[in-house]
């Protein structure tokens, strides 16, 4: 837990999905103190870094190989500065995280992870949807369509697709036409699917549909980029109107331990 930022150290910083609010208190912290700050320039702005010290260094990695970003991060920590390695979203959820601290712990550098909010968090928050409802999908799986990254084995989207649960792609709207053949192996065409461009920021773009059509509504949309595509029963827009299914947790008759529940009137 991050109480007092210390030089030597290396902060892995989840900074959310974009609007500058959507930071914590303690990734602001981080940043605002740090000597280093490494981000990626082709997703992050520079809003962020409005309140940094006049004397940081701030590099955009965007163009640089995982060697180089572990050597800026390692010499400037031994050197006593306080590192700041800003990420989009969370670190934790596609966020090379493993490979990047690995070398720091071999050369016995301090690091921190401090988590931000994932941007399937900030879509769903602009769909004003819940993830997981009653009776109807209790799971969510967030997952990516394999690409030049190979995926492990059951872990292929039409294996996920099974389940037929709140499913969640990263980094796979290019190729929105294999996801939606997959997912068709196990869900109906009629599966509501909403595809979220840039959650949280001032050029938000939302897609809806189901299997049947979202394809061509992201090619007409010309997505390419920073949009997650999210699928599930949990989608559909009158949901709220027609699913009578509820929590037991607020049912005046289910008793808990803070709270009695009385009969069935």
């Amino acid at each position: 837990m991050v109480t007092q930022v210390k030089g030597g150290t290396v902060y892995i910083v989840g900074v959310g999905p974009g609007a500058p609010d959507l930071m914590t208190i303690r990734a602001r912290r981080v940043i605002n103190q740090a000597d280093l700050i490494i981000y990626t320039g082709s997703l992050l702005g520079q809003e962020g870094f409005k309140d940094v010290k006049p004397t940081a260094k701030l590099v955009d990695s965007a163009g640089l190989h995982l060697g180089e970003i572990v050597a800026l991060m390692r010499e400037a920590a031994r050197s006593g500065q306080v590192v700041a390695r800003v990420h989009d979203g969370d670190p934790a959820i596609f966020g090379a995280l493993s490979e990047q601290v690995a070398p720091l712990e071999e050369a016995g550098i301090s690091f921190e992870v401090i988590p931000g909010v994932t941007s399937a968090l900030a879509a769903a928050a602009a769909l004003k949807v819940e993830l997981t409802i009653p009776e109807l999908s209790q799971a969510i799986i967030l997952t990516r369509m394999e690409g030049r990254t190979p995926v492990p084995d059951g872990e292929m989207l039409r294996d996920l697709a099974k389940h037929r649960t709140t499913l969640i792609l990263y980094l796979s709207i290019v190729l929105i036409d294999k996801v939606v053949a997959e997912l068709k192996t196990a869900y109906p065409d009629d599966t509501p699917v909403a595809v979220v461009q840039r959650a949280s920021c001032p050029d938000q773009k939302i897609l809806h549909g189901t299997l049947a059509d979202i394809a061509g509504q992201v090619k007409a949309a010309k997505m390419r980029a920073q949009a997650l595509i999210m699928v599930g029963p949990v989608f559909k827009p009158d949901l709220r109107q027609t699913w009578e299914k509820k929590s037991r947790l607020y049912d005046k008759t289910f008793t808990h331990a803070f709270r009695r529940g009385g009969a069935e009137e």
